[in-house]
């Protein structure tokens, strides 16, 4: 089966009107396609900007930056600050989880993606709940890494994937599939039995299609 991608899937644009990235629409999760090519000149302007205008989102914007540069530490910082600037901010909790879990912490990850969950259940194409099952799986060790921990649902051992899930109950499963997995594989590029076990299982409602 021929498969071929374009863009304008979900973007992301800062605060300052920079677009960080353009995805590939579908249901294939090729990861984040980022237009940036100067972080530093980036994250110098994000700061000047915060510096006079004191709007947090400036600051924000620059942590998830430093993340996409890999500076994880760096960026933590920053969300730490901003929780105490601004507390129960869903944006700063989300980001939190997920550099403590570039940070191998996924305990404190778990923690901090659950409380993002109850500031905002619906955000990420409300898919929080799957980051959160997965690190579950991570804490709790091989026996959690399949489809029934995972996302609450198998499709069976036939030839053919079965279901009892209603049509709208696939398509929201994909799509939380789809956000996480986009997420994961722009940051993870290492081998992982949990992205496999996810990607196998996105295939499986792609049937149903």
């Amino acid at each position: 089966m021929n498969s071929f991608a374009c863009l304008n899937g979900e973007t992301k644009e800062l605060k300052n009107g920079i677009l960080v990235y353009e995805d590939y629409s579908g249901i294939v999760p090729y990861g984040h396609n980022f237009y940036v090519d100067n972080f530093q000149k980036l994250i110098k302007e994000l700061d000047s900007l915060y510096k006079v205008k004191k709007d947090i989102d400036y600051l924000s914007d620059k942590g998830y930056v430093l993340t996409v540069e890999g500076k994880y530490k760096e960026a933590l910082t920053i969300y730490l600050e901003i929780e105490k600037l601004r507390p129960n901010r869903y944006s700063t909790a989300s980001n939190v989880g997920t550099i403590y879990e570039l940070l191998g912490d996924n305990q404190k990850a778990l923690f901090w993606i659950n409380k993002a969950i109850q500031l905002n259940p619906t955000s990420h194409e409300a898919s929080e709940w799957l980051h959160s099952k997965i690190l579950q799986a991570k804490l709790g060790g091989s026996k959690y890494i399949n489809a029934d921990f995972l996302i609450n649902t198998n499709f069976g051992n036939d030839d053919e994937p079965r279901s009892n899930l209603s049509k709208s109950q696939r398509e929201s499963l994909m799509k939380a599939l789809y956000y996480q997995l986009n997420e994961r594989v722009t940051f993870i590029k290492n081998e992982d039995p949990i992205i496999g076990v996810l990607l196998f299982e996105l295939g499986n409602l792609a049937f149903f299609r």
